[in-house]
């Protein structure tokens, strides 16, 4: 049993050093593209060896199980069986490495599936470069697959010796690939490994160098699909005569000023599904939310703020990027995508911003932290940063009352005065979501319960941030990431009916907002508040605008899209192409401005 294990153990020491002095090569041969310090190389290392202990694991799983069958057929010509294996995987290794160390000079984007076209013809391949650079490059692939593989079979003993006890060792030998498969996994917590793991930086030439290129390269194939012909619904000509004047991009001008300071500290509380069904001011359920109710006569509250869809990861996405939704995927879990995304923080940042993010939870969760670190959050805070204590208090980790509580505690550490760095902070809540467990009990029914204890904590923290003197330049803007999928129909337009709240001494004046607005509007709507150009945000409208001429609102779900205008709403479904909701006139137009928005945001998606 010891030899099988010490086998395997030294295959996956192997692999992991081939991609350790991969990311190695990467950093010395990209030189010309960012220059890089010794610190740098080891933390590329350090913050990539979670994704290379995955993609190693990976490739000891066909070891692993000749190793189980030698258990009960010691025969089994081990080394042979396995010589082809790693002939195969470490040329395609010593390829990707290789390949991806070389191409990033050109593209400066890391190897994904946007070579596979290129691919197809020797002509694509060769048109940047001369045949030597070709043939070097490929001798080099040559020598590197040839060496590995010589290692690789090395490794492995011809055979390994019959077992004496032999359900024992199958037992031991289930275990260990118990382990492989965690490590495959990523771990044990809620998310898997995902390519925005290994980012860790705001340099993205480092996290590209972090990641490691066969696992980004079979995550992206797997993904592969070819957006911009998705939805093709409309012919061109009739796509843009739709589509043309809804987001509006000429000069504004804004007449209508919130805030009486063009520097506020920013705090974005983020409230976990905590959609109109939630506060009474909406129509939604009495007394469930008593806190937000007595802030809203305070602030700017916005009456017909809608969500752009019915999940965290791409509500996320909507707020902080202003981007629009896509029924069918989820931008945060396409690096690709999301690094040519605008963002808040990174327009924050220019100004002179300090930008950080806070979650209990797992905050690896979906591609989240590969997100939020290229959207220019430079301080994670996350279940990893509290008590394991705390962590366990509930599924999804740290609950808000917890979470609360550190928030009050870090801005009241920080700097305040005339010269004090502006910072923006976002906190995203979580104890609303189920399975509704929190620490508190006010209501009977689990769900509204859950959402009170949400409520209570942030009047909490509210009331406590007004103590503080940093309240008086603090713009607080409470929104939800959508509604709960309990409290209504997706078919039903009001479900993505949600509250935004401006408080906070920088803000002007209390007063009501009802014009139609949707999440991916906070973006201009904010910066232009600040002074700060957002023209880079194709998808957010600045709301307070003379530009703003036409208020809609734009939705999404799996199977479906829903516009709504002043004249009504409509909701489109994707299987049948009929509309199942249809309220108002003219309801031809509306349908086919849903189908333009739709078809012309998957277009854009097209690298």
């Amino acid at each position: 049993m010891l030899r099988r294990f010490t086998f395997l153990l030294s295959l996956l020491i192997f692999f992991l050093l081939v991609f350790a002095l991969g990311k190695v090569g990467f950093l010395c041969y990209n030189q010309a593209v960012e220059p890089f310090l010794a610190l740098d190389l080891w933390q590329v290392l350090w913050h990539g060896l979670p994704m290379d202990l995955s993609t190693a694991s990976y490739l000891v799983a066909l070891p692993w199980l000749f190793c189980l069958l030698t258990v009960f057929w010691h025969k089994l010509p081990v080394r042979r069986c396995l010589t082809p294996y790693y002939i195969i995987i470490c040329t395609l290794v010593s390829l990707i490495i290789v390949g991806d160390t070389v191409m990033y000079g050109f593209w400066h984007v890391k190897l994904d599936s946007t070579i596979l076209p290129y691919l197809r013809s020797a002509e694509g391949a060769t048109n940047s470069v001369s045949l030597g650079f070709l043939a070097v490059r490929l001798l080099a692939v040559a020598v590197l697959s040839a060496l590995l593989s010589w290692i690789a079979i090395r490794l492995t003993p011809r055979r390994l010796d019959p077992s004496r006890r032999p359900l024992v060792d199958c037992l031991l030998i289930l275990l260990l690939g118990g382990c492989v498969f965690v490590s495959m996994r990523g771990g044990l917590r809620q998310s898997t490994m995902n390519v925005g793991e290994a980012y860790y930086s705001q340099r993205l030439y480092l996290n590209h160098a972090a990641v490691n290129p066969a696992f980004s390269l079979v995550s992206s194939i797997s993904k592969q699909k070819d957006f911009a012909r998705q939805f093709q619904m409309l012919p061109e000509e009739q796509r843009a005569q739709a589509f043309n004047g809804l987001y509006e991009v000429e000069d504004e001008v804004l007449t209508d000023t919130l805030l009486n300071t063009r520097r506020p500290d920013i705090l974005v509380i983020l409230m976990e599904s905590f959609g109109a069904s939630f506060v009474e001011e909406l129509g939604g359920a009495k007394g469930v939310a008593p806190n937000l109710s007595r802030l809203i006569p305070e602030g700017v509250f916005f009456s017909q703020y809608y969500s752009n869809s019915f999940r965290t990861d791409r509500g996320i996405v909507s707020a902080l990027s202003g981007w629009v939704s896509y029924p069918t995927l989820s931008l945060m879990r396409i690096p690709g995508a999301t690094n040519r995304l605008p963002s808040v923080a990174l327009s924050l940042t220019e100004a002179g911003y300090q930008c950080d993010y806070l979650y209990g939870g797992d905050i690896k969760i979906m591609g989240k932290q590969g997100y939020l670190v290229s959207s220019g959050y430079t301080s994670l805070t996350s279940i990893t940063d509290f008590p394991l204590s705390q962590a366990n208090e509930s599924k999804w980790g740290v609950n808000d009352s917890i979470t609360a509580r550190r928030l009050l505690e870090m801005i009241r550490q920080r700097p305040y005065g005339p010269s004090h760095k502006p910072w923006h902070t976002v906190y995203q809540t979580l104890s609303s979501h189920e399975p509704w467990q929190v620490p508190y009990q006010r209501l009977s029914d689990p769900v509204l319960n859950a959402f009170a204890f949400t409520d209570h904590c942030l009047g909490a923290l509210v009331d406590s941030l007004k103590e503080l003197p940093q309240w008086q330049d603090m713009l607080v803007i409470l929104l939800p990431d959508h509604n709960a999928s309990c409290a209504g129909s997706y078919q039903d337009p009001e479900f993505f009916r949600c509250p935004m709240l401006w408080i906070g001494g920088a803000v002007r004046e209390p007063r009501q907002i009802d014009r139609l607005c949707n999440q991916s509007d906070l973006a201009a709507t904010l910066l232009s508040q600040l002074g700060l150009r957002h023209d880079g945000f194709p998808w957010s409208r600045n709301v307070l605008s003379t530009a703003y001429r036409q208020p809609f609102v734009y939705c999404t779900y799996p199977s479906g899209v829903m516009l709504k205008d002043s004249l009504g709403a409509t909701v489109l479904d994707l299987n049948s192409l009929q509309p199942v909701f249809n309220e108002g006139s003219p309801a031809d137009q509306r349908l086919r401005q849903a189908k333009a928005i739709l078809q012309t945001s998957y277009q854009q998606l097209h690298p």
